[in-house]
């Protein structure tokens, strides 16, 4: 056989050294096989002596019968003194050595096989989620799996997707919790009232009861500002002039938008999105948007002009599948977080692919960073995992595992950098913001459940000033607040007259300002935030 017209690129040279070895000169075969050449030597001599024997046997005694007798036992005389062995000269204990480092690598590479007992037909969902709506406001949703005979499963890895259709046919995002006890949890928010359909597929089956009908409600005016607006709602929430510097107009009202401008609507060209998530800005005076749905970067400047756009949908290397999180290098590279393809592509300035990393390491990334050694810092949203890289793919080190404790994540979503050269993420459905060093150890963790100052519902985009102020995106409040380096509350950025609906990620412009992905809006928007 020829191993390299049926073996993997990775095994082929193994096989072909495997076949080659027989063909050498060997000392045991060398051995076995004069062992071989004697035994039938002296096979082939009895047979003659035989025939012989036979021969004389049948004739007439007679002198020639007696010289061939003389000789017959002669030569059995021979024979009988060889000593012939019965047994082979080498012992029967072969050792094959394999070179098999490569191999077990690409078979890592692969993967590793995830089975669960769970099936579609038996599953079932419950929770608020399925009955009460309220517009801007998290819905949560239980999803029960169960075996083929209806028992309730105790392990998690089942494939589960969950999508909330609005009445144009558009779907909304969410977000999916495996508590890996055998039930799942979607977390969605929806933009506005009417009538919705959620549907809930294991393994691309439906559910029981799926898909379902949503009725969406919006609260009251006075609710809405207080859920939107947090910052009516407490006294604390005027911003400290001492802290953020930002100027304020000498008013009865203490309360000042601080929105400057807010572009895109839906849809899928030039300006105009579908679930953005990301965002990034530049030294250059560019804001880049990760378009998810779209599969593109979009670039602004800061002044909200449309400068271009890239990206391929696709799952092949330099195409993009989900981008959700972007980062610039201080090279100038594009780096994107790409969460169905499972890795991290790499961009020029212009657009143009250069490589991938953390392919085969990372299940699905949502947010990336770069600190101040160039290293690319990736949340693994799936993973529960902060993994650090080196620009050229090299993974320099790792932390972090599904949990709620110290050093533990529950569907992280994105990280930035502080002036420490300390890691700051947002801590999704713990409800809190960890600081941490390059090596993973915690420095500092900030926040709890609530609606409060300080308080979180789901953060996600995360940004540092140069002052060392964490600014944070409240997902499931739909609001930004802003801390000191210490995790105190300092203030909100206000936003009564356009409120958000399910901000995603945030950045600070190189003028200065904060620049916030507005996902339930399909916006992003630019505010005043002088440092």
């Amino acid at each position: 056989m020829e191993a390299h017209q049926h073996s993997p690129e990775s095994s082929s040279e193994e096989c072909t050294v495997l076949e080659a070895r027989p063909k050498q000169s060997v000392p045991w075969l060398q051995v076995l096989q004069a062992q071989v050449d004697s035994l039938v030597r002296g096979e082939g001599d009895l047979e003659a002596s035989c025939s012989q024997a036979e021969e004389a046997l049948a004739g007439e005694a007679c002198v020639a019968s007696l010289q061939a007798e003389q000789e017959l036992q002669e030569k059995l005389g021979e024979l009988a003194g060889l000593g012939l062995p019965c047994q082979p000269e080498e012992n029967d204990q072969l050792d094959l050595l394999l070179e098999t480092d490569g191999l077990r690598k690409s078979i890592h590479n692969l993967g590793t096989i995830v089975t669960t007992s769970a099936v579609a037909c038996q599953s079932e969902a419950m929770g608020a989620g399925l009955e009460q709506c309220i517009v801007g406001h998290p819905a949560s949703v239980t999803v029960v799996t169960r075996d083929k005979s209806g028992g309730a499963c105790k392990t998690g890895n089942a494939i589960l997707s969950a999508e909330v259709f609005t009445p144009d046919g558009s779907i909304v995002d969410g977000e999916i919790v495996d508590h890996k006890n055998g039930t799942y949890e979607f977390v969605y928010t929806v933009p506005n009232e009417g009538d919705f359909s959620l549907a809930l597929r294991l393994y691309d089956q439906h559910i029981k009861g799926s898909p379902f009908k949503l009725t969406i409600n919006r609260v009251s005016e006075g609710a809405k500002r207080r859920g939107k607006s947090p910052g009516q709602k407490k006294k604390g929430s005027k911003r400290a002039s001492s802290a953020l510097g930002t100027p304020r107009r000498k008013t009865q009202n203490p309360i000042e938008d601080d929105l400057i401008f807010r572009i895109g609507t839906k849809g899928r060209n030039k300006g105009e999105f579908t679930n953005l998530q990301g965002v990034a800005a530049s030294s250059t005076g560019r804001i880049l948007i990760a378009d998810s749905n779209n599969q593109c970067v979009q670039i602004f400047l800061n002044e909200g002009e449309f400068k271009s756009r890239f990206g391929v949908r696709g799952r092949s290397p330099g195409q993009l599948q989900r981008p959700t999180g972007v980062a610039v290098h201080p090279s100038g590279d594009i780096i994107i977080a790409d969460y169905d393809n499972k890795w991290v592509s790499i961009f020029n300035s212009e657009g143009k692919y250069k490589a991938k990393l953390g392919s085969g390491r990372l299940m699905g990334p949502k947010g990336v960073s770069v600190d101040q050694n160039g290293h690319v810092i990736v949340v693994d949203n799936k993973a529960c995992t902060v993994f650090i890289f080196q620009l050229t793919g090299k993974l320099v080190t790792k932390f972090g595992s599904r949990g709620n404790g110290d050093k533990q994540f529950a569907g992280p979503h994105f990280a930035a950098v502080n002036n420490n050269n300390e890691i700051i993420v947002t801590d999704f459905h713990n409800h809190s913001v960890k600081v941490f060093t390059l090596e993973g150890e915690l420095v500092l963790k900030f926040g709890s459940n609530g609606e409060g100052n300080g308080q979180f519902n789901a953060p996600t985009g995360v940004a540092v000033d140069v002052n060392g102020n964490i600014i944070v995106a409240d997902w499931g409040n739909s609001r930004i607040q802003v801390f000191d380096g210490s995790g105190s509350f300092l203030s909100y950025i206000n936003t009564s007259a356009d409120p958000l609906y399910g901000p995603q990620g945030l950045a600070l412009t190189s003028d200065g300002h904060v620049v916030v992905a507005d996902s339930g809006n399909h916006c992003f928007k630019v505010y005043r935030y002088l440092q």
